[in-house]
Parts: C-alpha cells; structure tokens; sequence
C-alpha cells in the first residue's frame, strides 16, 4: 500500500463530554488540546503543525472566514498562541466567535511489512472553545484501523500493526481526560465500538466495497 485512500467522512470518531472536568473557554480549550496532542505525539499517531478553525455569528451561523495558525516548535497552550488565536478574529465582525479548533498535523502508520510511514491527517482532534459545554473530538479517515481496507479486502496484518496504537492512545485519552469516550456517530465508511472501529459483516470472505463514495 504505497499510499492511503481517505474517506470523505469519518471511519470512527470519539467525543469526550468535559463540562464536568475542565473550564469553558479559549484558555482551557487549548490546554485540553496540548494534553491531548502530548498522549497522541507519544503515540506517533499526531505531530501537530497548526490549529485550524472558522468564525460565526450567533443566530447568522458561518461568515465563510477560516483562520489558521501555524504553531511547529510551539506549545498549543503558549500564552503567545493563545493572543494570535484572539487575535485571527476578522475585524468587520466583532460579534464573530470561533468554531471547534482542529489540530491538524501527520501521523505514522505501519504498512503490512512493518514499514513506517507518515501521513497527513492520520487522525484529527478538535476541541471546543465554546464558554458552554466543553468537549473533545478525535477522528480517523483511513482504513487502516479497520479490519478490511475500503476494497472489503480484509488486510488482518495491516490491523494488526495499527488498531492497538489507536486503541493504545484512545485508553490513555480517557484516563487523561477522567472521562470515557463516546462513540461518535456512525457513517457510511465505518462505526466507532469501544477503542476502535466495529467489525464488518464479512460474506464470501469480504466486506463491503465503500469505493463508490471514495
């Protein structure tokens, strides 16, 4: 598998619901992001590179204007970061507030022959800066963890070599967080279960070909 195929929508995603456990805000958000973010970089799965999100206004809904923010070499949690995020905001719309901030960066996954390679976008994490109901998102887009590539084709190696790592950090997340993840929604490239991605139906010893929407 010299490259991966992404999916459009997420293979699985896990929410954590952290009204209970940390403050609401710009601040916190961001704190919660470098905690996170230190879990997954020790897991190789993210090196974050920039924050990325979008603006709205109450009752308006999206202004079509995204900011990011490079942030290589740098804690998310930096006092200086924090003032350039505040500072993204457009200036013609003062009410505007920020969307969920997605730290986007690469990741490494293993290829059947144990082989290292890096990918953008392995997996994404957003947090949510919202002063009511903070949360976190992390979502995968490959297939990778899942027991068959998006062919149906089952690759057991290939799973074997990635799944656990995914598993591996999304335990170390809920211990971090004192919160378990929830399986986010399901979606026509896969379903989250537990710490990974749920088993397809196999007929004829393949899975369902997801090509179609690729």
């Amino acid at each position: 598998m010299p490259t991966l195929m992404r999916a459009p929508r997420e293979c699985g995603s896990w929410f954590w619901d952290l009204e209970d456990v940390t403050a609401p805000g710009l601040e916190a958000a961001l704190e919660t992001a470098a905690r996170m973010s230190a879990v997954l970089q020790a897991n190789e799965l993210l090196e974050p590179a920039s924050l990325e999100w979008s603006w709205f206004e109450v009752g308006k809904g999206g202004l079509g204007i995204h900011s990011r923010l490079d942030i290589v070499g740098r804690s998310l949690d930096d006092a200086e970061v924090v003032e350039q995020v505040r500072a993204c905001q457009p200036v013609g719309y003062p009410s505007a507030e920020m969307s969920e901030i997605s730290v986007v960066g690469s990741g490494v996954w293993i290829d059947a022959d144990g082989n290292r390679k890096r990918e953008h976008g392995l997996v994404e994490l957003s947090v949510s800066p919202d002063v009511i109901g903070p949360s976190a998102e992390l979502s995968v887009y490959h297939d990778v963890w899942a027991l068959c590539d998006f062919r149906g084709i089952p690759h057991p190696a290939l799973h074997a070599r990635n799944a656990p790592r995914l598993a591996s950090a999304l335990h170390s997340l809920d211990d971090l967080l004192g919160v378990a993840a929830e399986p986010g929604e399901p979606t026509y490239f896969g379903v989250a279960e537990g710490h990974g991605l749920k088993a397809p139906d196999i007929i004829d010893g393949l899975g369902p070909d997801l090509t179609d929407l690729l």
